[in-house]
């Protein structure tokens, strides 16, 4: 009976990975097929070949995306872009959910901040315990300057969606910077810890040197009258 359990475990190891990838990535071509709609149904390669070819929707889509960046990159396409932009300003509900989501889009698709390129650890829920996080900024004006410290934002996901969380702001001084790429953040996270990337320090007996020292081994500096704020 153990025999034929292991035998079983391994079974599924090889075909639930293989399962979820051929269901994952079926539901994405045939959403990316949906894309076919937009032609006219005598210009859609089902009239055209007289048969379906699953994909052909990405190629679409692709091209329509592609097609949109070189239009956009111009002087021209630059001027439509702004001429758009500046019309759906004026429209009240319109002008909330289109600026929300075009600064999301810039900040999580474009290199231009920090935003998403560094994986922390910070003690939430309580003292104690911690938990996961992503930077999501540092530059935080009012906030920072009314805190009297600096202060990082970070976004704290859900397992296992990690497209919900919360978002916190944590004293600089207080976050644990990590080493972790975000990918395998993300795999951790979606697999409710029990994918662990493998980190190479530990696996080369490198000492971590990057971590604050221990109370013992922190300098003692005595403070003298000039370092307390006058009245």
């Amino acid at each position: 009976m153990k025999r034929l359990r292991t035998y079983l475990v391994t079974g599924l190891l090889v075909w639930v990975p293989l399962g979820i990838t051929v269901f994952l990535v079926k539901f994405m071509v045939d959403f990316m097929d949906k894309t076919l709609l937009w032609l006219p149904s005598d210009f859609r390669p089902d009239a055209v070949l007289g048969f379906h070819i699953p994909g052909l929707g990405i190629v679409l889509a692709v091209s329509v995306l592609l097609l949109t960046g070189v239009l956009a990159a111009n002087f021209l396409g630059r001027k439509l872009v702004n001429l758009w932009e500046s019309t759906l300003q004026r429209i009240p509900l319109v002008r909330s959910v289109y600026s929300a989501a075009k600064s999301f889009a810039e900040v999580v698709l474009t290199n231009n901040t920090d935003s998403f390129k560094q994986v922390m650890l910070i003690e939430y829920p309580r003292k104690g315990l911690f938990s996961l996080c992503f930077q999501t900024s540092t530059q935080l004006g009012e906030i920072q300057s009314r805190t009297g410290e600096e202060v990082v934002c970070v976004f704290v996901p859900t397992t296992p969606n990690p497209t919900s969380g919360v978002m916190i702001l944590v004293p600089k001084k207080d976050v644990i910077i990590l080493d972790m790429e975000i990918e395998e953040a993300v795999k951790m996270v979606v697999s409710l810890g029990v994918v662990v990337p493998t980190w190479p320090k530990l696996a080369s007996g490198e000492p971590d040197k990057t971590q604050p020292p221990t109370v013992e081994n922190k300098p003692s500096t005595p403070a003298v009258a000039k370092d307390w704020p006058q009245p």
